[in-house]
């Protein structure tokens, strides 16, 4: 399950585990014009982590959960 909820300076998509018993926390992304944040309470501290990612990492990311094992260099055609 997810929500998404529109801001006025970003997108908020709440990732909510449902799969297992051995359910994980709520993860937050953040989507802002030039990066993307996700973040996540740990269960033990309470605290929350946060990772941050450039748009470039984003892409990246999006073309990596396609694609077989290896290294690759995404380019932009003109």
């Amino acid at each position: 399950m997810f929500t998404i909820e529109h801001e006025f300076d970003a997108t908020t998509v709440t990732l909510i585990d449902e799969g297992s018993p051995d359910l994980q926390e709520d993860v937050t992304i953040h989507a802002f014009d030039d990066q993307i944040t996700l973040e996540q309470v740990d269960p033990v501290t309470h605290e929350p982590q946060r990772i941050v990612l450039s748009m470039v990492q984003l892409r990246d990311l999006a073309a990596a959960l396609n694609l077989p094992e290896g290294s690759y260099r995404v380019t932009r055609g003109t």
